[in-house]
């Protein structure tokens, strides 16, 4: 059992969440407000991603990136930033003309993902560590080992630390390969979602098994969507680790009642607590985390 929880809030997501709750936050100024809102919660850390404020569809724009990070140290708020940097690997196809993209395709080689992360040397950005066929469909996420040595290697020069976002099990077995190859730095970082189709199922035995995959001395977080993602923190935290949760994963509080994210970071306080755990601090999640100070 994990007896000092990290708790990440992912704040909004590129899902199709804006238009099925009214607290899923979609211009800078709402991201920001967030963050600070599930910070004060108890949030130690705070996984970003943007949104075009006209439409609330999911965005790479680094200077919508700027804004709300800069927002957020306005406020003098004290929290780890973790931005996305899994944006630009969505593949739509023609099943029938394969060759074929469809609307909804926002495609880019591993380096072209990192420009915000270049600028603005967050704490944390994300390694989405392989492909997947993203739900039903012909929706593919686009993540090659020469993209990912590209962009593990491009983090690993900026000095930024990348959390390791594995959905199924191979995809894990090659974050070790790059770890073995020295593409990344002690003490890796590892985000372990659960439940999303079509990756690794939301079930308690393949979580243990993926957990016993990791490389000695990780570090690791877990998540699950929807209904599963309160009970998930329990999981998480019972295996030995640390929790997210967020209007990215999941929209309500319980069944028929739409949550902020300040609620559920609340909520998943209280799991931990009832666990007999405490929640960390953005600072002791800094030394956890290796994480290199930021001016």
């Amino acid at each position: 059992m994990n007896h000092e929880v990290i708790i990440t809030c992912a704040l909004t997501g590129a899902g199709d969440t804006v238009r099925r709750s009214p607290h899923v936050p979609v211009t800078p100024e709402q991201i920001a407000a967030s963050a600070v809102e599930a910070a004060a919660a108890g949030a130690a850390v705070v996984h970003v991603h943007v949104r075009d404020p006209e439409t609330g569809d999911p965005s790479r724009d680094p200077r919508l990136y700027a804004e709300v990070v800069d927002r957020i140290k306005q406020t003098g708020t004290d929290v780890v930033i973790n931005l996305t940097a899994g944006m630009g690997g969505d593949l739509v196809i023609d099943p029938d003309e394969p060759l074929r993209q469809l609307p909804g395709t926002d495609l880019v080689g591993g380096l072209e993902r990192l420009p915000h992360v270049e600028e603005l040397l967050p704490d944390i950005c994300t390694l989405d560590c392989g492909s997947l066929n993203f739900g039903d469909g012909s929706n593919l996420y686009v993540s090659t080992p020469d993209m990912l040595r590209a962009g593990a290697k491009r983090i690993q020069e900026l000095g930024v630390r990348p959390e390791l976002e594995i959905f199924d099990t191979g995809q894990l077995w090659f974050a070790k390969q790059l770890l073995a190859e020295g593409l990344l730095d002690d003490p890796t970082v590892f985000q372990l979602c659960m439940g999303i189709p079509w990756g690794a199922p939301a079930d308690p035995g393949v979580l243990q098994s993926m957990v016993n995959l990791l490389p000695e001395g990780a570090q690791w977080a877990s998540f699950a969507l929807g209904r599963m993602q309160m009970p998930w923190v329990a999981q998480s935290i019972l295996l030995g680790g640390n929790i997210r949760v967020g209007l990215e994963d999941n929209l309500y509080l319980s069944r028929g009642v739409q949550a902020t994210n300040g609620q559920l970071v609340e909520r998943a306080v209280q799991i931990t607590e009832l666990l007999g755990a405490t929640v960390a601090t953005p600072d002791r999640a800094r030394a956890r985390l290796g994480l290199t100070p930021r001016p």
